[in-house]
């Protein structure tokens, strides 16, 4: 009963304040956990163009960004520059893989990531994942072996790089077990290990779910695990901060369960390959997220 910890670092503060309280925490639990990271400037004040997106307003009216992320990380890449995450913070992030966590990539600009890469061509993809690849050689002294996408926001370029870059895994993509995708008719092959529960910024605000009952909602989730595993994402951002409690109290509910948390790449080594389903990637809605994200679509039949 393996339930994987994928931890999305997507800002300059998440990296300097939650994720050293994360290590802490997982240290103390005796957790694995997975570290992507934003090696990149931080950009973040630029996503006030989301205001547009359908359902973007009423998903902050559910959670206090500003609580969460700061009046001066929302005013990056506008009225303040913004930090170069990967620059500042490279001893710490070799601190978390010399502490044992897995690290890997999550983006070089999280907002430009996020906002653009769905309708960006062959030349852009390959711009921000080689600056991304480049920066994570540059900090850890290795080669990345996996990517998890910002967003969950990919094209067919991103997929088609992750195979050049020789990623072992990658975390993508929304849906219920490991598989192969397939993407616009093409079959990807670097094994997607989606996450499968939702995150508390999803559930925080819906069907009265707040910040005192949502580990409740979410451990009724794990209660039955799958085969193959649970993967959950969490922010340092959100649980590496005002919801450290909240991501305390899951860690002990998963273990009274009988989980044992690892990372992805602890969860990877235990599947068999030659036997992962096909799935087609399609583009949908979660319920709690604003816009489109890539999801674990139909099996593909041979």
């Amino acid at each position: 009963m393996k339930l994987a910890l994928k931890i999305d670092v997507d800002t300059y503060r998440g990296t300097l304040e939650g994720v050293p309280r994360l290590v802490e925490v997982l240290q103390r639990h005796q957790a694995g956990a997975t570290f992507l990271w934003s090696l990149g400037p931080d950009h973040t004040g630029r996503a006030i163009k989301r205001v547009f997106r359908p359902g973007f307003m009423k998903k902050v009216s559910r959670t206090s960004v500003v609580e969460h992320y700061g009046i001066k990380t929302l005013l990056y890449g506008t009225l303040l520059p913004g930090p170069d995450i990967g620059r500042r913070c490279g001893d710490l992030m070799r601190s978390v893989r010399d502490a044992g966590f897995e690290v890997g990539i999550h983006t070089y600009d999280h907002i430009d990531w996020q906002d653009h890469v769905a309708q960006q061509d062959a030349a852009w993809t390959r711009k921000q994942m080689e600056r991304a690849t480049r920066r994570f050689q540059e900090i850890f002294g290795e080669a990345a072996h996996t990517h998890g996408a910002a967003g969950w926001q990919m094209n067919r370029h991103a997929y088609r790089l992750e195979q050049e870059f020789g990623f072992a895994y990658c975390s993508d993509t929304r849906g219920d077990h490991p598989f192969i995708p397939i993407y616009q008719g093409e079959i990807i092959a670097c094994p997607q290990l989606p996450t499968t529960l939702p995150t508390l910024d999803e559930l925080i605000g819906v069907d009265g779910i707040t910040t005192a009952n949502v580990a409740e909602r979410l451990l009724a989730l794990t209660a039955t695990p799958p085969a193959t595993g649970h993967v959950y994402t969490l922010h340092a951002e959100l649980e590496g901060q005002k919801l450290l409690p909240v991501f305390e109290a899951l860690l002990t509910g998963w273990q009274q369960q009988g989980h044992e948390l690892v990372s992805c790449i602890d969860l990877f080594d235990t599947l068999d390959l030659s036997t992962l389903p096909y799935h087609v990637v399609e583009m949908g809605e979660l319920e709690g997220r604003s816009g489109t994200l890539a999801l674990q679509g139909k099996p593909f039949l041979a």
